[in-house]
């Protein structure tokens, strides 16, 4: 954590012990049969799945939790995902405790920050430390791949890996082994 704070104080953080980003995310889905108002953001405006992440500045997503339904707020994920309670397990140190940075959803609390609300009459120091930080919290929107078939693509190719590990359901059902990792993705 100390390696990562110190790479976004580097970049212009205003945080001298932020160690990653939190974001949710909303991936569009059909349109259910059932439990539609349930699955519907207003907000998006279109049937979803939403997922809670934590972005490292190494690129490295640390945390993945979800899919909630698509009416979820990102305060109310966060509350649900129990993140909380595993950052006070690892983030707080005797001398040192390391936050995340997220938007305004999530509120602040000692392990997580977020901008200086901006309704108000914002002093300079404020100003510069939510454009400081903004600046810095769009590389958690990099870090959740947009692209679905490449998604679906890169599951495949680590479900195959799995199978050539640990075999397969079907691989049992048909007393079939599978190749080897190596054999599977050529040495």
């Amino acid at each position: 954590m100390e390696i990562y704070a110190q790479a976004i104080r580097d970049k212009g953080g205003a945080l001298p012990n932020c160690w990653g980003f939190i974001d949710g995310t909303a991936r569009a889905i059909c349109k259910p049969t059932n439990d539609q108002e349930n699955y519907y953001s207003g907000h998006k405006r279109f049937h979803c799945i939403k997922y809670q992440s934590v972005l490292c500045p190494d690129g490295i997503i640390a945390s993945l939790k979800g899919g909630w339904p698509g009416r979820r707020h990102d305060a109310a994920i966060f509350t649900q995902s129990n993140l909380y309670a595993e950052l006070q397990q690892v983030a707080v140190f005797p001398n040192n405790n390391y936050v995340l940075y997220g938007d305004q959803a999530y509120g602040v609390r000692e392990l997580l920050l977020a901008p200086y609300r901006t309704h108000i009459n914002l002093e300079d120091y404020q100003r510069q430390f939510n454009a400081s930080m903004k600046l810095l919290r769009v590389a958690v929107e990099w870090g959740v791949p947009e692209n679905v078939e490449s998604m679906y693509k890169v599951g495949v190719l680590l479900t195959n890996c799995h199978t050539t590990l640990y075999s397969s359901q079907t691989a049992q059902y048909f007393y079939v082994n599978p190749p080897g990792l190596e054999e599977y993705i050529g040495e």
